[in-house]
């Protein structure tokens, strides 16, 4: 008998429109991994319990989805510096010894999309990111990192953004970089590059801003991908912005997580292109 394929999955709610088991099959199939990655939904006040079932059930490690990244920490024995410095988490790693490793590679999948994929230097660049929850929290660090030269955020309840940037303000101080909280309608500047990290695509609302953040031929970047998208790209290219969606995001922190789980690394532009291709013939 051949043996059982180490059980991953995505937890989130909603979770149905998820990619990652296509992803994941995917990286599992050129790299030789013996893995089986499936979607989980869990209840709004059911995550915990969640992962507690998985776990006995012999998962080895879960992806974490809106709007469970801030609760994802708090059930794990050790978080990286990441998830420190941002409070949230999007990969879970359930250790032989019941420990609990948190992780988070959203902000590594969103800047390698943008630089790598899309073609789009973050340094010395104007940043825009909309929202102050979980998915922001787990970008702004990266987006620090990779040289912007300011970065505003944005958030309907100020007080959010404000405490995002806080616990950000020492990294931004090393970086030498300015960091700001504001709310969409104190938005005054435009910029080179806007970052839609709320969960307005998702639920069919307008988008948060208005048009005058864009910059002409500035990348206007939404963290959802697919239909749920849809309405932000046709609003940044009827305002004379590049659209894009997460897709390439969501493949490459994909690709950190099978990385962190397996130790081996997947081709994630091959298999963003293979997506993307699937997606124009259809």
């Amino acid at each position: 008998m051949s043996q059982a394929a180490d059980l991953y999955c995505v937890m989130g709610n909603p979770v149905a429109h998820s990619r990652s088991p296509a992803i994941h099959a995917r990286f599992a199939e050129l790299t030789g991994e013996h893995i089986a990655y499936e979607r989980r939904l869990v209840h709004m006040d059911g995550f915990a319990q969640g992962v507690r079932d998985f776990v006995a059930q012999g998962g080895r490690g879960c992806n974490v989805t809106v709007p469970f990244k801030t609760d994802a920490p708090l059930l794990a024995t050790e978080c990286s510096e990441r998830v420190q410095l941002a409070g949230a988490a999007n990969t879970l790693t359930f250790r032989t010894d019941g420990s609990i490793y948190a992780d988070n590679t959203d902000g590594l999948g969103l800047v390698a999309d943008i630089t790598r994929n899309a073609g789009v230097s973050l340094a010395g660049r104007d940043v825009l990111l909309v929202g102050a929850g979980g998915a922001a929290a787990g970008v702004l660090g990266p987006l620090l990192l990779a040289g912007a030269r300011h970065i505003t955020v944005a958030n309907r309840t100020l007080a959010r953004a404000q405490a995002l940037v806080q616990s950000h303000s020492a990294l931004a101080l090393l970086q030498k970089s300015e960091l700001i909280a504001l709310t969409p309608q104190a938005l005054e500047a435009n910029f080179d590059v806007i970052i839609n990290a709320t969960a307005s695509s998702l639920a069919g609302a307008e988008v948060p801003v208005s048009a005058s953040v864009l910059r002409p031929g500035c990348l206007a970047y939404d963290m959802m991908y697919g239909p749920a998208a849809q309405g932000f790209l046709d609003w940044a290219r009827q305002h004379g912005a590049v659209p894009r969606d997460g897709l390439g995001m969501l493949v490459e922190q994909a690709a950190e997580a099978f990385l962190l789980w397996r130790g081996v690394r997947p081709p994630s532009a091959q298999v963003l292109q293979e997506m993307q291709q699937a997606n124009s013939s259809k």
